[in-house]
């Protein structure tokens, strides 16, 4: 009886990260457990390096809590107060940190076409956003169960 109890409270606390297209279709629903994460994989559409944004979720809420990012090429870079930067050992840094829920928990991006390769990633899974949606409107939610 308790096993069932832990379980059925652990079940209470996931959410599906979906992601759908501006007509409503799915692209992918994910499982993320409370305290677990997933990340936004992307290439930079100047330089071509990857570039990788990390949420959780905590008590169903989206928050974003960390990026890679390999340089200060365009439209990247750390905003003092908003989390810290740390050296990723690798000639580029970490934004660690960040802690910043999402509105809504949700948020529309254009994934890029081609190289740019927007991608959901959450534990071994990968979905390319870009391979089903490039240059289309895709809202990804973090929805409680």
């Amino acid at each position: 009886m308790a096993l069932l109890l832990i379980w059925s409270l652990g079940a209470a606390n996931a959410a599906d990260l979906v992601a759908t297209r501006w007509d409503g279709s799915e692209i992918a629903r994910l499982t993320v457990p409370e305290g677990q994460g997933w990340c936004v994989l992307w290439n930079h559409s100047v330089q071509g390096f990857p570039v990788t944004d990390c949420y959780e979720n905590r008590a169903g809420r989206m928050v974003l809590v960390r990026s890679r990012q390999p340089d200060f090429a365009a439209g990247l870079g750390h905003i003092p107060g908003r989390g810290r930067q740390v050296s990723d050992g690798a000639g580029g840094y970490w934004i660690l940190d960040i802690d910043e829920p999402v509105p809504g928990d949700a948020y529309v991006l254009r994934p890029g076409a081609g190289p740019v390769d927007h991608r959901l990633q959450v534990g071994d899974t990968v979905v390319s956003l870009s391979a089903a949606a490039a240059r289309q409107r895709v809202r990804i939610e973090l929805i409680g169960e």
